[in-house]
C-alpha cells in the first residue's frame, strides 16, 4: 500500500509541474484511457495466472 501511496504522489507532483508549465498532461486525458491502462494491467496479470494452467494441461 506504500507503493501505492508514494506513487500516486509522485504522479500529483509531476502533474502539478506540467501545469505550472502549461505543458500537455503525461496521462490519457479521459476516463477512457485510464480504463484502457487498467485493463493493459489486468490483461497482463490474468494471462500471468491462466498460462500455469494452460502449460499443465498442454504437459
Amino acid at each position: 500500500m506504500k507503493e501505492v501511496g508514494l506513487a500516486l504522489l509522485a504522479g500529483f507532483i509531476v502533474g502539478a509541474i506540467f501545469a505550472v508549465f502549461k505543458l500537455p498532461i503525461p496521462a490519457p486525458p479521459a476516463l477512457a484511457g485510464i480504463a484502457g491502462i487498467v485493463g493493459i494491467y489486468l490483461g497482463f496479470k490474468f494471462i500471468g495466472w491462466v498460462s500455469p494452467m494452460i502449460t499443465s494441461i498442454l504437459n
